[in-house]
C-alpha cells in the first residue's frame, strides 16, 4: 500500500489529464498515436484528424504537457535524415484512474499478490497476507520517519504524521479530537465488504504497521467498523481500548 505520489496531488493530476481529452480532435489524434504502434510525426497526427500541421503541434504539445504523450526529435521508421529529424510523439507510460471517493484496489491486490508469492510453510494465506500488509506498512513508516525525523513522537505529532499519509492513500481522515482521528473513506470497498475478515484486518495490521515504523507508540491503530466508513481509526494509545468514542471526544 504504498505511493509515491499523494492521493490528492495524483486525482488533481488524472483530473487535469482528462480536461486535456475533452476536446475532441486532441483525443482523437491521442488514440491514434496509442494505436499506432510507432513514434507518429505532426504531419501523420494532423492527416489523421484532418486538420494543419500548425494546429496539430498545438494540440500534441497540450498532450505532451499533460504527460499523456512524450515527444522526442527522431526519424520515422528509423532511417536516418539529412539535416533536423522530425519531432515525433508516442504514448507516455502514465495510467489514468480517477475514483471518487478514492479506491486503492491496486494496492490491495499488490498486497495480496506478494503474500501468496512469500507465503511461509508454518503459515495460512490469511496470515501471510496479515504479515505481508503489516510489513509493508511498517516499511512506509519507517520511510516517513527518516524523511521527516520527528524525534520522540507524542499522540498529537503522531496523529498528524498519520493523517498526511492516509489522506495520500484515500482514507479521507478527519480529526474528531486531539485524541482521535476517523476515516471517512475505506479506499478498498466494495471488497471489503465481501472479504470484511481479510480486508479490514490487513487494513488494521497494515495501519498498525506504519505506526510501529513511525515509531508512534502514543497513537494505536483501533478496529472500530462503522457503515460506509473505513474499520479503522487512530486513537491516543491510553483511549484506544475503548470500541466507541470517549466522552471527551463527543
Amino acid at each position: 500500500m504504498t505511493s509515491d505520489v499523494s492521493g490528492s496531488s495524483a486525482a488533481k493530476s488524472a483530473i487535469e489529464s482528462l480536461g486535456v481529452l475533452q476536446e475532441d480532435l486532441r483525443r482523437r489524434m491521442f488514440l491514434f498515436i496509442r494505436r499506432a504502434r510507432h513514434p507518429v510525426t505532426r504531419d501523420e497526427a494532423a492527416a489523421s484528424v484532418g486538420i494543419s500541421r500548425k494546429l496539430a503541434a498545438f494540440h500534441l504539445d497540450k498532450l505532451v504537457d499533460a504527460g499523456l504523450l512524450r515527444a522526442r526529435y527522431a526519424a520515422p521508421g528509423g532511417v536516418p535524415k539529412v539535416g533536423r529529424q522530425p519531432k515525433v510523439y508516442e504514448p507516455s507510460e502514465a495510467q489514468i484512474q480517477v475514483s471518487v471517493p478514492e479506491r486503492r484496489h491496486e494496492l490491495l491486490a499488490d498486497l495480496l499478490l506478494t503474500a501468496v508469492l512469500g507465503e511461509r510453510q508454518d503459515e495460512s494465506a490469511i496470515q501471510a497476507a496479515l504479515r505481508t500488509a503489516a510489513e509493508q506498512g511498517r516499511r512506509l513508516g519507517e520511510q516517513e520517519r527518516s524523511r521527516s525525523r520527528p524525534g520522540r513522537l507524542g499522540a498529537e505529532r503522531g496523529l498528524t504524521l498519520c493523517e498526511r499519509m492516509l489522506e495520500g492513500h484515500g482514507y479521507e481522515p478527519v480529526r474528531e479530537s486531539a485524541t482521535r482521528l476517523t476515516l471517512r473513506n475505506c479506499p478498498f470497498h466494495p471488497l471489503a465488504a465481501k472479504a470484511p475478515d481479510l480486508v479490514c484486518g490487513m487494513n488494521h495490521a497494515f495501519l498498525a504497521g506504519y505506526l510501529d515504523g513511525l515509531d508512534a507508540g502514543a497513537v494505536q491503530a483501533v478496529l472500530a467498523p462503522r457503515p460506509d466508513e473505513c474499520c479503522v481509526e487512530l486513537r491516543r494509545a491510553d483511549t484506544a481500548s475503548a470500541a466507541q468514542p470517549d466522552a471527551e471526544d463527543e
